[in-house]
């Protein structure tokens, strides 16, 4: 089903590996080429049949191109929109595939999109390691930043744009001026712009990226934090909070904004059944909201794999990795439901799930609603939750570096990840002596290994094959 020349994984639960595998022979359909009238890149991954190419879409399916051995390269994505850069900065959020144009929708009238180009650049930069690629980009990024903040920074240091740039098209945020999501995304922005300033050695962007990043991060907390709720609000025009708890308030968990004591109250919420711990975690809407929808109806509810994978990787930031996987799995198996249906159809996998049933989301009267194998939402779910968080693999490729937080002793790895020019294998078995993983590689690489948060070890692990028995560790 899957071409050899991709990772493989082993896990005890072969459904988990047959939608890993079926993820990766589905999306070389993916696969598009530019034009000469639309000037995108080469070879570029695009929903087949889709008029535009979305930059949201385009970010976030970063996060698990990074996977393929660069047989489908993730920068493209990217840099189909650094090449439509405006003389201003401006980078729209849609650009029409026939014509490479940028659309502007009546809802977004500068067509901005959520700012997440630098936090794919950095996850990019560690899981291939291209120092020079961030040399080359950093000046779209520098216009790009500069483009928001002219534009759309008021007076009191937030950012204001309307619902459309947040892409949560219809959540019931009624009265929101400046959307939490979209402040914390550019917060975000500025930390990875940081980031990379100090991977570049450059301390005067490092500086003035992180005094960016504090100023926003305390107008964050102090204006749309509430304590009694234990939870982050949009603001309105008067700069009063507007009481909807949605799954935007989680991006604040991803910058690191909240100290632990906040933090705590956030997870309290992704814990409870009565708010974001539904079945399938986590709904686009708090399940005690009266709009919330058990049919998902868009944002009112249903299940979008990319905002499951911001707030798994939000929790990690605090070290809630057990909660992390535990959600992985569970949304998973609701992914799994629709894969392997019982009876005569077909299965698939879909852009958006119900939050307490099996199936897709619906929203009647919604034409396309959820779309059918929309990978570049849900390849984030089954390929890189299922390698970062259901295995519990971490890699970073120029500090030569794999972290493995091995939950639970089970039969589980993988087999040919590519470290640039090393090819991996990692692999935990029962032999008669016990629990031990067996590793091969090409090259010495660090192997951080933390056994169910009980045993930790870093050892250099050398070019060819050789294996460790866990009660020796």
């Amino acid at each position: 089903m899957v071409k050899k020349d991709f990772p493989e994984i082993h896990f005890y639960d072969q459904d988990f590996v047959d939608i890993y595998d079926q993820s990766w022979a589905w999306i070389q359909d993916f696969a598009q080429k530019g034009t000469t009238r639309n000037k995108f890149q080469p070879r570029y991954i695009n929903y087949p049949g889709s008029e535009t190419i979305n930059q949201f879409e385009a970010c976030v399916s970063t996060f698990f191109l990074v996977y393929s051995n660069r047989i489908l390269p993730a920068h493209p994505q990217l840099d189909n929109f650094y090449q439509k850069q405006e003389k201003s900065g401006a980078i729209r959020c849609d650009y029409g595939v026939r014509d490479g144009k940028p659309v502007f929708p009546k809802n977004n009238a500068e067509a901005v999109g959520p700012p997440l180009f630098s936090w794919a650049e950095y996850n990019i930069y560690h899981k291939v390691g291209n120092k020079k690629r961030i040399r080359d980009v950093m000046p779209y990024l520098e216009a790009y930043f500069n483009w928001l903040e002219r534009t759309f920074k008021k007076e009191n240091g937030l950012y204001a744009v309307p619902i459309g740039a947040t892409i949560m098209h219809n959540s019931p945020r009624k009265g929101m001026k400046y959307p939490v999501d979209f402040n914390t995304q550019q917060a975000m922005n500025a930390l990875y712009m940081a980031e990379l300033g100090d991977l570049l050695n450059d301390k005067e962007i490092s500086f003035r990226y992180k005094r960016q990043y504090f100023s926003l991060k305390s107008r964050i907390n102090n204006l749309m934090w509430n304590e009694e709720d234990g939870i982050y609000y949009d603001l309105n025009r008067n700069e009063k909070q507007v009481g909807t708890k949605t799954v935007a308030s989680f991006w604040p968990l991803l910058a690191e904004l909240p100290n632990e004591a906040k933090a705590e109250k956030l997870i309290a919420h992704l814990r409870s059944p009565e708010t974001f711990g539904t079945e399938n975690p986590f709904p686009s809407l708090a399940a005690d909201e009266e709009e919330f929808s058990d049919k998902g109806m868009g944002f009112r509810g249903s299940v979008y794999p990319p905002f499951t994978f911001m707030v798994i990787k939000g929790l990690e930031k605090y070290g809630a990795y057990d909660l992390a996987r535990e959600c992985a799995i569970r949304h998973l198996y609701y992914m799994l439901d629709t894969l392997h249906p019982e009876g005569k159809e077909k299965g698939n996998v879909w852009e958006a799930y119900a939050p307490r049933r099996d199936g897709p989301a619906q929203w009647p009267g919604k034409q396309g609603f959820p779309r059918e194998q929309f990978l570049l939402y849900s390849g984030l779910s089954t390929i890189a939750l299922m390698i970062e968080n259901v295995l519990g693999l971490y890699v970073s490729l120029p500090r030569k570096t794999v972290d493995w937080i091995v939950p639970t002793l089970e039969i589980m790895g993988i087999e040919n990840l590519s470290l640039k020019r090393n090819m991996i294998t990692i692999l935990s078995n029962k032999s008669g002596r016990g629990w031990e993983i067996r590793l091969e590689s090409e090259k010495l690489y660090y192997f951080t290994i933390d056994i169910l948060g009980k045993k930790k070890k870093t050892l250099p692990i050398p070019s060819g094959k050789c294996s460790m028995l866990i009660d020796k560790l």
